[in-house]
């Protein structure tokens, strides 16, 4: 994000209280994401994403009340105070992609291995909370 915001000035906008926006997505964000995991380490569970089949139960309570995903809403939540930050549209395109790359590349793999591991569970928690928010 800073190196096209750097390569395309002319994208750039102008806004007062960005910086405080900014700060405050980003302090929102990175909330998110440290109650993601502490709820996962309360459950004494994996927290390595790259390793859902190690997981040891399934977590449904806390934040994971608003979103099967807390960790990745707060990562983008984080991208998006940087975008706003440099004050730059092409940056804050890229945050769609950020979406994209992982419902496609994480989140799905993720949520094949939850289903096998925990069935029924899983799929009961699939319909009654949405991925990202």
């Amino acid at each position: 994000m800073g190196l096209l915001s750097w390569a395309s000035p002319s994208l750039g906008w102008h806004w007062a209280c960005g910086p405080v926006v900014a700060l405050g997505l980003a302090l929102a964000g990175g909330t998110i994401v440290i109650l993601g995991v502490s709820a996962f380490r309360q459950a004494r569970t994996t927290v390595n994403p790259t390793r859902p089949q190690a997981a040891a139960a399934l977590v449904r309570g806390g934040i994971f009340r608003v979103s099967r995903n807390p960790m990745y809403l707060g990562f983008l939540m984080v991208l998006l105070a940087w975008a706003v930050f440099l004050e730059n549209g092409l940056a804050l395109a890229l945050a769609p992609l950020f979406v994209g790359y992982m419902n496609r590349f994480q989140i799905g793999p993720e949520e094949r291995a939850l289903a096998a591991l925990f069935g029924e569970a899983f799929t009961a928690y699939r319909r009654e909370v949405r991925r990202w928010i």
